[in-house]
């Protein structure tokens, strides 16, 4: 019984069925991996190139760090919030390496799940699985909530009028004294961006890939606009001195930087996004991998940039509780209102972009696990006409609506971290796995010369993004931690009392 049981959690998803085809094969690992899964009735369609996938990993990821995260990082490590960015983007770039050869090699929808599924067995998937879930759905409220306030700034700058804050405050507020309850309140703002994006994402992938390409390009602009006004404000002292010392509040030195890389870590999650999108892409062994590191290039100099200018034009101890950072900083340089309203307007739009793929991504990850039978068959059912779950969308949209208009932000940045770094640890895992497969089956992946792999063997980068992700975690609160110990703990119930069962493994 226990050998049977151990079978069926570490059953494996053949390679060739995690990228599209049919699942009709015996439970294992198969090398063979089709060069491209054509879309079938009832599936996926392919229809985004390398373009627009990066753009959508630069949509995930620029704007969320670097509009909201500012003023949750700033606090914690002063100045020395570069070398977070710098820290976090290391890491990030570690894991890009693993996802980009499994991207090449599984060419799915679902990301590091499917990764996980095809390598490490469906009970880790599951998990995996989980952790993608809660990473994606409080990002998604994260930045709704974040762009609460730019819309805000924007209004008030062009037309001096305020939202209520009957309207534009959570019912749920974490304080230094604990949790206050703000009976009648709702962020209203943040639930009419879900459902906007709710509404795009039902229409079609290639439909949203397009809007979110224009919105992402608009967004770089603005951020440009941003470094080159808050440079005309750049003073040297602002950082002195650079890590956070005795007398200051918080964590000191490294520990201070740490924690806030733990927090801004959560912004590279475009990274995964670009992976989801496995399914709906041309090309996907070659256009996934490109796609990932062309997103963590743009990404890491953009956040560099706008970094070094916010601190070099305000002072580390501004930033605490400041709403619409960005635009204030600029309102502040210049004395005048027009640039934080030219960059309040940009914020507006481009934040649009980051909750739309991520909304897209937890879709599409809710799809694979569908998929697999090990939640409900109806988060996989797609529409005839626009070829997108539509059912899926609309749940998902809901939830996240939900949570954007009830609950603080301040709850939902470092579980998002944790979920995000938590992934990254099993994509890494699954590189090493993966070979370690095809040596005992004396098999390698068609074209595999011609496709990536990562340097310096299958041992070097992934434990050393491994190692880099769970120092980050140490930086994460404990209340995370616990909170973090009770979601895994409903995954591994809800796998137990549906998912083993159900699971088309199980069936084949």
């Amino acid at each position: 019984m226990s050998q049977t049981l151990v079978q069926k959690l570490t059953r494996t998803k053949p390679v060739e069925a995690t990228a599209g085809s049919s699942l009709e094969t015996t439970p294992g690992i198969g090398m063979e991996v089709t060069q491209e899964a054509h879309h079938a009735p009832g599936g996926l369609a392919r229809s985004m190139g390398l373009f627009s996938l990066t753009m959508i990993g630069v949509g995930a990821t620029i704007g969320t760090g670097i509009f909201f995260t500012m003023v949750e990082a700033v606090p914690k490590a002063g100045p020395a919030v570069i070398l977070s960015f710098l820290l976090a983007a290391l890491t990030a770039g570690l894991t890009a390496l693993c996802y980009a050869e499994l991207s090449f090699r599984i060419p799915a929808s679902g990301s590091s799940y499917s990764f996980a599924y095809a390598t490490v067995g469906e009970f880790l998937a599951f998990i995996m699985a989980a952790c993608l879930l809660l990473e994606y759905g409080l990002a998604a409220s994260a930045t709704a909530i974040g762009w609460s306030d730019y819309l805000n700034n924007f209004l008030a700058n062009a037309f001096g009028w305020h939202i209520p804050t009957l309207l534009r405050t959570p019912m749920i507020v974490s304080t230094h004294e604990g949790v206050l309850f703000n009976w009648g309140h709702v962020n209203l703002p943040p639930i009419i961006l879900v459902m906007l994006c709710c509404f795009l994402l039902s229409r079609g992938a290639k439909e949203s890939a397009r809007t979110n390409a224009i919105m992402v390009i608009i967004k770089l602009v603005i951020l440009l606009f941003f470094v080159a006004v808050a440079l005309t404000g750049f003073d040297a002292d602002n950082f002195t001195p650079f890590f956070k010392g005795e007398g200051e509040k918080g964590l000191l030195g490294m520990a201070g930087v740490t924690a806030a890389a733990g927090t801004v870590f959560f912004s590279f999650i475009g990274l995964d996004t670009v992976a989801t999108a496995g399914e709906e892409v041309h090309n996907p062994k070659r256009n996934v991998p490109l796609g990932i590191l062309m997103a963590l290039g743009i990404v890491t100099v953009f956040y560099l940039l706008v970094a070094v200018a916010a601190m070099g034009a305000q002072p580390a101890r501004m930033f605490e509780g400041q709403e619409a950072g960005l635009a204030v900083i600029l309102q502040n340089v210049t004395g005048q209102a027009w640039p934080a309203l030219v960059l309040s307007a940009g914020a507006v739009i481009s934040v649009f972009s980051v909750t739309l793929v991520t909304i897209y991504g937890q879709t599409r990850i809710l799809y694979a696990i569908s998929r697999d039978g090990l939640i409900s068959k109806r988060f996989h059912k797609v529409h005839q006409r626009t070829a997108t779950p539509v059912w899926n969308t609309i749940v998902v949209s809901i939830v996240v609506g939900c949570v954007a208009g009830f609950v603080d932000a301040t709850f939902l940045w470092d579980m998002v971290s944790m979920g995000t770094l938590t992934a990254f640890m099993v994509v890494s895992v699954a590189v090493p796995v993966m070979r370690m497969k095809e040596r005992r089956a004396g098999t390698y992946v068609k074209g595999a010369k011609g496709g990536f792999r990562i340097p310096f063997g299958p041992y070097l980068v992934p434990g050393l993004s491994i190692a880099a992700c769970a120092y980050l975690m140490v930086g994460l609160s404990h209340t995370t931690r616990v909170i973090f110990s009770i979601w895994m703990a409903a995954a591994i119930f809800t796998y137990f009392a549906y998912g083993i069962r159900n699971s088309r493994l199980n069936k084949a």
